[in-house]
């Protein structure tokens, strides 16, 4: 992605990612009782990418997809989005690129990650394995939300973001607090039964903001 990274850090990446999403044209949809909500709604977009991890021990991100796939207000808080099985990136040799993290937003606000979400992500690790070798250890593959507290699509648009790695007990919702340090904090957990089925208890309250 052009204007983006590379990062050592996958956390740096993220942080990163937020705005740079959430600042694409129509990126972000209020909330249901906003003004003209459903008409954000209507034109909404979800954008998609991949985080991934290089032959140069950095992360960077693939170029961004927009959403096909419309869905009610509602449903998720999300629209869907699709994206290629594998990056191309031409300054590195065929199946040499790590996938690590399937980035997108969510158009609506409140929200939290979906069981389309974590489900993406068995799609994920049964394609490029459960885990990734880098060069500061062994990182799950995971999947990440990017959420607005405001419907104006902006740099300063991004509120925080939602992850799950695979094989993780907790869902992590992570904000940035007064200071401008990103912490996390459980806001579900995901029981699995077996490789591909499992259960996802939100917290009470926990969605976003």
């Amino acid at each position: 992605m052009p204007r983006f990274g590379p990062f050592a850090a996958p956390l740096d990446a993220l942080v990163a990612a937020c705005p740079l999403i959430l600042s694409q044209p129509r990126a972000t949809a209020g909330r249901q009782e906003d003004m003209n909500f459903e008409t954000r709604w209507r034109v909404s977009t979800e954008y998609c990418a991949w985080l991934y991890y290089t032959p140069a021990e950095q992360f960077e991100m693939s170029m961004l997809v927009e959403s096909t796939e419309p869905r009610p207000p509602g449903e998720q808080n999300e629209r869907g989005c699709r994206m290629p099985a594998f990056v191309s990136d031409s300054r590195y040799p065929p199946r040499s690129l790590k996938h690590v993290y399937v980035l997108h937003n969510h158009p609506e606000t409140p929200t939290n990650l979906s069981e389309k979400d974590i489900n993406a992500l068995v799609k994920v690790a049964r394609l490029h394995g459960e885990f990734v070798e880098t060069k500061a250890g062994r990182i799950p593959v995971g999947v990440v939300a990017f959420f607005s507290n405001t419907y104006a699509p902006s740099e300063a648009s991004c509120g925080g973001f939602f992850e799950y790695s695979l094989g993780a007990k907790d869902v992590l919702k992570w904000t940035p607090d007064a200071q401008g340090k990103w912490r996390s904090r459980s806001v579900g957990t995901i029981t699995w039964v077996g490789k591909t089925k499992f259960y996802f208890e939100p917290t009470s309250g926990s969605a976003s903001p």
